[in-house]
C-alpha cells in the first residue's frame, strides 16, 4: 500500500529494496501501521521507517455463484451508468427546453446493450468460471526496518506496546560486498554475521 502524505520523504523513482536494520515484525498489515502510528505518537522521525512485506501470496476470495440473472442484473446496472453518461452528453447539445430529453432513452438503450453483450460474453466462457471472486496480494508478515543510527530508540518504543522480532524474517542484504554465490531459494534465511 502506498500512501503520499505531506511532509514525507520521496520514495526512490526506481525500485530498490530498503535499507535499515529490523526492529520489529509484525503477522498483519494492521499490528505493523499500529507500531508506526505509536512511534509517531512518541514524536519518533518515523520518516526513517520502512514497513516491508514478506511472503508475499495473491490470494483470491470467491464472492459468489455466477447466474444468467446475475450477469443480466450486472449488464443492466453497467449499461445504464454508461446510458446516463451518453445522455448527459447529448444533453449539453440539446436545445435548453429539451435539454435532459436523450437522458431516459439513453439509459434504456445503454441497459438494453448491457445486458446483450453480458450475456452474450457469458455464454462464450462455456461455464469455465461460474463464479466471482476479488484478488488482492497478502503478505505473511510485516518487518519494521529503521535506520540504523535511530534503531536502537524505535526498538525502545515498541517494546512498550510488543514488539517482536521474529527470527528469519526479511533482512537486508549489507550493500558494501557483492555475495560470492547466489544464495538458494530453497535454503532457509540467515542472519548476518556479527559486526567486528
Amino acid at each position: 500500500m502506498t500512501m503520499n502524505s505531506p511532509g514525507g520523504r520521496g520514495a526512490p523513482r526506481v525500485p530498490t529494496l530498503p535499507t535499515g536494520e529490523l526492529v520489529a515484525a509484525y503477522g498483519t498489515y494492521l499490528e505493523a501501521q499500529r507500531a508506526v502510528d505509536h512511534l509517531a505518537d512518541k514524536e519518533f522521525p518515523v520518516q526513517n521507517v520502512t514497513i516491508v512485506g514478506t511472503d508475499l501470496r495473491m490470494v483470491e476470495r470467491v464472492t459468489g455463484r455466477l447466474t444468467y440473472s446475475r450477469v443480466a442484473l450486472a449488464g443492466l446496472l453497467s449499461g445504464a451508468w454508461f446510458g446516463l453518461f451518453v445522455g448527459l452528453l447529448l444533453s449539453l447539445f440539446s436545445s435548453p427546453d429539451g435539454a435532459f430529453l436523450p437522458i431516459l432513452p439513453a439509459m434504456a438503450i445503454g441497459a438494453a446493450f448491457g445486458i446483450l453483450f453480458s450475456i452474450i460474453s457469458y455464454a462464450l466462457t462455456g461455464g469455465r468460471r461460474d463464479f466471482t471472486s476479488t484478488s488482492q496480494i497478502v503478505a505473511g508478515s510485516y518487518s519494521l526496518l529503521c535506520a540504523p543510527d535511530v534503531a536502537h530508540r524505535a526498538r525502545a518504543l515498541l517494546a512498550e506496546i510488543g514488539g517482536v522480532q521474529v527470527p528469519g524474517l526479511y533482512r537486508p542484504q549489507p550493500t558494501d560486498a557483492a555475495p560470492s554465490a547466489p544464495p538458494d531459494p530453497h535454503s532457509p534465511p540467515t542472519a548476518p554475521p556479527p559486526a567486528s
